[in-house]
């Protein structure tokens, strides 16, 4: 709060700005004002962020044999292919084919189809047939800082275009969240989904040995932290920063335990938004294809702890085992290697690493930084495709 009073007259000209540039597209396109602005005179930078991004997300209702759940989404184009979370458009893993509707932010509800899900990175693409939409700004999510503003925008417990802010709390973080496949058929979609739909559960890395290829039950997602208010129905919605631009979208909190009937608990602080340079890769995949590809390494992993040390703090992934002829076989890594980082991102155990060659397309090429026998040492790596495997 000292640090917005500080800064608060070279913000207010930016938002004034951004106001002004933003309104003049709003009036073309004919969309109502749905974030409320009483006193332009006095706008800052979250409220002008809101003005230009709320056009752009939508509220998403999904219902399968009498159960329902509802998400939110962000709109990728003029053909009405919008993004959102797979757990949302298949109520957390047990809906197949599910009757879904969005409703626009000037009001409208439209049909929509699933075009594609994508399980491993929670993410998935639907489309309405709609004109008049307003395609959402994408930011560079690799640009940013601890310490950014950033503003999710979705419909928390329904509620339609809620608005809450904070800061980017911590850049790479690995989250273990249970994966949302949908079932190959309906059958046991009757099934009363854990969340509703409307958002992961966050499980902290256990601190198992992982196997790459192995992922039925949990995956592991690279995600940045925030301390903007997301709760269920979040989920598929925007978090952007100051700008306007969408940085990530929002998929998962970390709730305190749960209350005695059961429920868990709202925002604690602890949310997680998927990266937008990864997520719009998935999604032009699932639009261009109907599905994405995932790296694939060919190595199993455990926690690698530091020397002499009897504590359960973590220091990379400690290669147990690697597979004859895969990339990281080619690539020369050992049974012994301490994998450190992928691409600059750090690796700080066996699910960061999992996360990090994820999160890269099939033949996808990365460097990987390791010790070995206490001496530093890298490695390029073409990627496998993981669908093979």
């Amino acid at each position: 709060m000292v640090l917005a009073g500080l800064l608060g007259g070279g913000v207010a000209v930016g938002a004034n700005s951004l106001m002004d540039g933003d309104s003049n597209g709003a009036g073309q396109t004919g969309q109502s004002e749905t974030v409320v602005v009483n006193n332009k005179d006095s706008v800052n930078a979250v409220t002008a962020a809101a003005v230009k991004a709320s056009p752009s997300v939508v509220t998403i209702e999904v219902a399968a044999s009498g159960s329902t759940g509802t998400g939110s989404g962000i709109i990728l184009d003029n053909e009405g292919h919008i993004l959102t979370n797979t757990h949302v458009v298949t109520l957390g893993g047990t809906a197949a084919d599910p009757t879904v509707e969005v409703q626009t932010s000037d009001g409208r509800v439209l049909q929509a189809a699933v075009v594609g899900t994508d399980p491993v990175s929670d993410l998935a693409v639907i489309k309405v047939d709609a004109t008049d939409l307003t395609p959402a700004a994408l930011g560079d999510s690799e640009k940013l800082n601890v310490g950014d503003t950033v503003i999710a925008i979705g419909a928390p417990l329904g509620l339609a275009g809620t608005v809450t802010d904070g800061i980017v709390s911590t850049l790479n973080r690995t989250i273990s969240v249970q994966s949302s496949a949908a079932p190959e058929s309906d059958s046991d979609s009757s099934q009363v989904p854990e969340d509703d739909g409307n958002g992961f559960r966050f499980a902290p890395p256990d601190g198992s040995s992982q196997d790459q290829s192995s992922g039925e039950s949990s995956i592991f997602l690279n995600v940045l932290q925030t301390d903007a208010a997301i709760n269920h129905g979040n989920s598929g919605g925007a978090l952007v920063n100051t700008s306007g631009e969408v940085i990530g979208v929002n998929v998962a909190i970390a709730s305190a335990a749960s209350g005695s009937a059961g429920e868990e608990s709202g925002s604690i602080g602890v949310g997680f938004a998927i990266p937008i340079t990864y997520a719009q890769r998935i999604a032009d995949e699932i639009i261009d294809n109907g599905s994405a590809s995932h790296g694939y390494l060919g190595v199993s992993v455990k926690p690698a702890t530091a020397s002499n040390s009897s504590s359960t703090f973590t220091v990379g992934a400690d290669v147990a085992d690697v597979v004859s002829g895969s990339p990281g076989a080619k690539a020369g890594l050992k049974k012994g290697d301490v994998v450190t980082s992928v691409n600059g991102m750090p690796v700080t155990d066996a699910q960061s690493l999992t996360a990090a060659i994820r999160m890269q397309p099939a033949g996808g090429k990365v460097t990987i930084d390791y010790t070995r026998d206490g001496k530093a040492a890298s490695t390029d790596v073409t990627l496998g495709d993981s669908a093979e495997q």
